[in-house]
């Protein structure tokens, strides 16, 4: 079994209650606009850390880290990119590699809006949005989301409120 604490659009802050949040986690997943790369080694001087870059995240950044994650845990296939959109309404970059390959679960950030669901029309795919954890953007509460993945089973999926965006 693998506990995944799954982040996104830190946009440079971090905020301090991750780490406590995250304690029990085996890993973490930061699906993009990481805003800097001390919030890279402070995560990965915390827990392995699995990263893709997203459209706000400077040269120095995007060097350090793919666009996009594709690996194999727990038997599920996983891809993590930044901007994926949203069931129905994939990005039509995402759209066109989801008619090639569908992964067993789809992760990515962007659009600040915290989802979790399955994608009936792609094979009962699983969709993971955490929304946004840092301070910019329009959402109104940072969130992220824990899980656990078990051998081709996911559960105890959690969403976690860290506060108001502006706290």
């Amino acid at each position: 079994m693998t506990k995944i604490g799954l982040i996104s659009d830190t946009h440079g802050f971090l905020d301090s209650t991750v780490f406590e949040h995250f304690k029990d986690c085996d890993e973490i997943w930061h699906a993009g606009d990481i805003g800097s790369v001390e919030i890279i080694d402070k995560l990965q001087d915390f827990k392995p850390t699995r990263f893709v870059f997203g459209n706000i995240d400077a040269k120095e950044i995007q060097w350090e880290v793919p666009e996009n994650q594709y690996f194999t845990i727990e038997g599920f296939d996983v891809w993590m990119t930044h901007i994926g959109g949203t069931p129905p309404n994939y990005n039509p970059v995402v759209k066109k590699k989801l008619k090639e390959q569908i992964p067993d679960i789809f992760v990515c950030g962007h659009s600040h809006i915290l989802k979790a669901m399955r994608d009936e029309k792609l094979n009962n795919m699983i969709f993971l949005n955490p929304g946004a954890a840092g301070k910019e953007g329009f959402h109104k509460m940072k969130t992220l989301l824990r899980f656990t993945l078990d051998n081709r089973k996911m559960a105890n999926l959690e969403i976690v409120e860290l506060g108001l965006r502006g706290k």
